[in-house]
């Protein structure tokens, strides 16, 4: 599930398949870019905001694509084949002399302006792993809405551009309240604290293998993190057994001693 330090390792791969490289081949299946062609264009940068990517080209161009639950972007070296999901699944085909860059399952692709890309992403909150990150700023954004539920706040990327599902739950566990737990609620130094601690875990896992979070420290399987997919496991800390319940339609865990406060 791509969240910001996964969207992070994406955009480093690409950044040093692709940037300062020509492309001489470029495909973007999606019909309303079906006939853009971007070969010979040279890829100037490949940035992460949040949750999403832009890929910059000299001429003032900017690919822009989210993953979202199940998209993903995979560098291939020349004449290594290909390994991602069925050729149907591909969206975005971009090749340099060395390596080509193969977009799957992407839900959203879009080729923008550069100048314009603040229609793509200007209503992004401080991004987590970013250089704009303000810890002051996430908090003041989040109790902005004091009576929202404290997990439908932290997916909100207006608040803070980063963290999915999987965070989220781990997030709320850090703060010992459940996800339902009204953001005004919380006491007034928790909030800094649960940006801060956001900043912390994304940024520990950006170097980690793809698809793999750890938030307790502990390296042992099935030990890696605290709540998430752990129900009706025993809590890491407490041995209460981990509850699960939908929240805004996504599985959200918590463990109903360590963390009081409402439930579905």
């Amino acid at each position: 599930m791509p969240e910001g330090d996964s969207i992070r390792r994406a955009a480093t791969r690409l950044h040093a398949a692709l940037a300062g490289r020509e492309l001489t081949r470029s495909d973007l299946r999606v019909p309303r870019f079906a006939t853009a062609d971007l070969t010979g264009r040279v890829t100037l940068d490949v940035t992460p905001r949040g949750k999403h990517l832009l890929a910059r080209f000299e001429g003032g161009l900017t690919l822009h694509s989210h993953l979202r639950m199940d998209g993903a972007w995979h560098v291939f070296a020349a004449g290594e084949k290909w390994r991602g999901g069925p050729d149907y699944e591909i969206r975005a085909v971009l090749g340099t002399q060395g390596h080509t860059a193969v977009g799957y399952r992407l839900p959203v692709l879009e080729l923008i302006r550069t100048a314009e890309e603040d229609r793509a992403v200007g209503h992004l909150g401080p991004d987590i792993l970013g250089p704009d990150w303000d810890p002051a700023r996430a908090a003041a954004n989040l109790l902005a809405a004091p009576e929202r539920p404290l997990g439908e706040a932290l997916l909100d990327q207006r608040n803070l551009a980063g963290i999915g599902n999987i965070y989220k739950a781990e997030l709320c566990f850090l703060a010992q309240v459940t996800p339902w737990t009204p953001v005004g609620e919380l006491p007034e130094p928790k909030l800094p604290r649960l940006a801060a601690a956001a900043h912390r875990l994304l940024s520990a896992n950006i170097g980690d293998r793809p698809g793999h979070r750890n938030t307790t420290g502990i390296h042992r399987p099935g030990q890696e993190l605290f709540v998430y997919g752990r129900a009706r496991r025993p809590c890491l800390r407490c041995g209460t057994p981990v509850r699960e319940a939908p929240q805004d339609d996504r599985p959200t865990y918590w463990c109903p001693r360590c963390q009081p406060g409402p439930t579905p």
